[in-house]
């Protein structure tokens, strides 16, 4: 069977993708140049780590698929270029979008890697996104900002770790922010958390991730 591993910035708990493309050999076939989108999926996923996941601890391994097609099979993946993540089939039978192997990946990294420091999610012109960041610059406590309007990296890894801790069928609202690492909420709940008093915020809720309320 053949295969070759490629590591990227491994250290700890990497993610794991695995490609299977149209090549190898099975009884009698045999396919030594692999098809055309299976080459385009390879070119994806290592531009998409170079740049979108740079940073991000991610194992790559690619195989040829008729020399162990049950091995994807068994996970639902049949029909070659079959990407899968952490042994999940996330792509298969056309050349990948990168958008869908970067939400894969940063969700599996989520999963593997607590967020760590201060940070806030949040956009342009949303004042409340405005608010958090005042009450820490106030507070005199370094933060990081992540636009999730301006980086699907940012928006993948905010949705990735709030729904794991709000559900996933509650609206996420903006801001959302992590205090040394724990979990602290929007604006009013940093408010509180710095022992700073607000005014209630009748509108909490409503932002564009979250479904319009009814007229």
């Amino acid at each position: 069977m053949a295969y070759f591993v490629l590591v990227v910035e491994m250290v700890g708990n990497a993610v794991e993708i695995k490609l299977y493309r149209w090549a190898g050999q099975w009884g009698p076939f045999l396919v030594k140049i692999p098809c055309g989108e299976c080459a385009l999926t390879l070119d994806v996923i290592k531009d998409t780590l170079a740049r979108e996941l740079a940073g991000i601890e991610v194992s790559l391994e690619v195989r040829d698929w008729l020399s162990c097609w049950w091995q994807p099979l068994l996970k639902g993946g049949w029909h070659a270029p079959i990407v899968m993540v952490d042994n999940r089939v996330v792509s298969q039978g056309a050349a990948l979008n990168r958008g869908v192997l970067t939400q894969a990946v940063i969700d599996a990294h989520s999963q593997h890697r607590p967020l760590e420091g201060n940070r806030i999610f949040g956009k342009p012109g949303c004042p409340h996104c405005a608010r958090a960041k005042a009450y820490l610059d106030q507070a005199g406590i370094d933060f990081t900002y992540e636009d999730v309007v301006a980086s699907p990296r940012a928006l993948y890894e905010m949705l990735a770790r709030v729904k794991s801790i709000i559900g996933p069928t509650t609206p996420v609202t903006l801001p959302q922010i992590w205090l040394q690492g724990d979990y602290i909420g929007g604006a009013d709940q940093l408010s509180a958390r710095l022992h700073r008093m607000v005014e209630p915020n009748p509108e909490r809720g409503q932002c564009s991730l979250s479904p319009s309320a009814p007229d």
